[in-house]
């Protein structure tokens, strides 16, 4: 950040009173502009024994497969973005049951949320950022061409619960290799 949302000037980069990390501070009107983790929230959209995919039309990870999830909008809950996304990306109205997985990725400033849903109806269809939309069974997901290592882990966490007929919530991190 180079200049104030509030008022115009110029910035500085200095740990405010009371705080312990540098912030983007306006020493014009003292506004601390704070840059936090955004927030990716998606679901697994279930139909009978399968899941929906998604193959992105859009970079990162263009031509990819991965569960329709996105980033979170202000004035919206966790569930209304995974329902959000997943009528965006694959055209499906879904029932959002419970929190599922929720995986930290630190390096990119992000989390990422994963809610269980139900296909209300079974349809979809690709949406303006998405490819082709699929139902995969477990046998038939494209496990070498998913997009982010976060949905990989979703959906290993997701298929061992199913195979126990017990889901839990999974917290996970993933954070870069050392060196």
């Amino acid at each position: 950040m180079k200049f104030c949302s509030e008022c115009g000037e110029a910035l500085s980069l200095l740990i405010p009173d009371g705080d312990n990390l540098a912030r983007h501070v306006c020493q014009s009107c003292g506004m601390i502009h704070y840059l936090n983790p955004k927030l990716v929230v998606g679901c697994i959209a279930e139909w009978r024994d399968q899941i929906l995919l998604c193959r992105r039309s859009i970079a990162p990870r263009y031509g990819l497969w991965t569960l329709p999830a996105g980033f979170m909008e202000n004035g919206e809950t966790t569930a209304d973005a995974a329902r959000r996304e997943t009528l965006e990306e694959a055209c499906a109205q879904v029932e959002i049951s419970q929190p599922f997985a929720m995986i930290s990725v630190p390096h990119i400033n992000q989390v990422h949320l994963f809610y269980r849903a139900r296909l209300l109806d079974g349809s979809f269809a690709a949406g303006l950022e998405t490819l082709e939309a699929a139902l995969c069974s477990e046998e038939t997901i494209p496990w070498q061409q998913l997009a982010f290592q976060t949905v990989t882990r979703c959906l290993r966490a997701y298929f061992a619960d199913r195979k126990t007929g017990r889901f839990v919530f999974h917290e996970d991190e993933i954070r870069p290799p050392i060196g």
